[in-house]
């Protein structure tokens, strides 16, 4: 069997790196988790094409140079276009002529999908159970609420006086308010009919839509992956769940006094959503360089009702993630001082019908 296949088809990253730390083997994995080709990596120190390895530079070349195995667990790999990931990181000698220089195999195996895929199934629990909360809930106040708003309907044909009539438009539009809100709270419940559309293009509408309010000291830009296929979706729904990530980044950033918000596209190679694992991946990420995300909300933060905002009514993401996950897909966060990612992950089917 060939072993460069074999190995490309490995999910743990795995490079064999010299004294000087340069790269002399890539494999598929490394590839991706790194995002650069195996050449580019080839051409120079590995510690050149990252922001951090979580590990003194130092320390690996003294193990490659005394021919020391080597472990860290929970190592915080920083690659160069931001992304954070959490690696154990695994570095075994290799053997060598005498004439030949000394190498080591380094192997970064991701610890972060794991633990993603539990707060994942755990968020979904969690929502799923809210949801069934709220929608108990919503039964309970719409019943009352109709009789309410048609007795105040009912009232107001019969008063002639004008200023009474004030009374019962307030009574009917306090009672169609509240039952938005209760439809906001429930969001999408089930799957709608999908079309084949560009993702690229569903984006370019929300960014339209930005565009004309947008804060001047805020600057949107863009990084997309031309190469990435159309997929089935709903349009509206994607755009409402695009739409409130972008308007969280731009309320982030509303205090500073210039600010970013960057929309990537990237395919991602074997990922897992929820127990599903799929070969290919759109990842959407938008990114912002606001003040972070409080600690205390992160593992709430796509709940109901949750939010860091006073006039925030913590719903934006609640139904973002909703879609997401109508959609198979899932959304992450990762979020630091001057760095807040939002990923948003949908499954593609090479082999869908168009």
């Amino acid at each position: 069997m060939d072993t460069n296949l074999l190995l490309n088809h490995l999910l743990t990253a795995v490079l064999v790196i010299d004294e000087k730390l340069q790269p002399t083997y890539v494999n598929a994995a490394a590839e991706q988790l790194l995002g650069l080709s195996a050449h580019k990596l080839q051409e120079q120190p590995l510690t050149e094409n990252l922001h951090s390895l979580g590990i003194d530079p130092k320390v690996l070349k003294n193990a490659i140079a005394a021919q020391q195995g080597l472990t860290v667990n929970t190592a915080q790999l920083m690659v160069l276009d931001g992304q954070h990931h959490t690696v154990d990181l695994t570095l075994v000698p290799m053997e060598h002529e005498p004439t030949q220089p000394l190498c080591s195999l380094l192997e970064l195996r991701q610890v972060d999908q794991q633990r993603r895929i539990h707060q994942q199934l755990s968020l979904d629990a969690q929502q799923q159970a809210a949801q069934f909360l709220v929608r108990n809930l919503a039964h309970e106040i719409k019943n009352p609420l109709g009789g309410l708003r048609g007795a105040a309907q009912l009232l107001s044909r019969e008063l002639n006086d004008a200023h009474l009539q004030e009374f019962t438009t307030l009574i009917i539009e306090q009672a169609d308010r509240l039952r938005n809100l209760v439809d906001r709270l429930l969001g999408p419940q089930r799957p709608s009919q999908h079309q084949v559309l560009n993702i690229h293009m569903v984006i370019q509408k929300v960014l339209n839509l930005i565009s004309v309010t947008l804060p001047p000291h805020i600057r949107l830009r863009q990084d997309y992956d031309p190469s990435i296929p159309d997929l089935p979706m709903d349009e509206d729904q994607l755009q409402q769940a695009i739409l409130n990530v972008v308007q969280n980044a731009i309320q982030a950033l509303e205090q500073q006094e210039s600010g970013e918000i960057m929309i990537r596209t990237r395919t991602a190679h074997q990922v897992t959503i929820g127990t599903q694992r799929h070969k290919l991946a759109l990842q959407l990420s938008i990114i912002d360089n606001g003040p972070g995300i409080a600690p205390a909300l992160v593992d709430t933060l796509f709940y109901p009702m949750v939010t860091g905002r006073k006039d925030g009514s913590g719903l934006g993401l609640s139904i973002a993630h909703n879609i997401a996950r109508l959609h198979g897909g899932r959304i992450d966060c990762n979020s630091a001082p001057g760095h807040t990612e939002f990923t948003l992950t949908l499954p593609i089917n090479l082999d869908q019908d168009n």
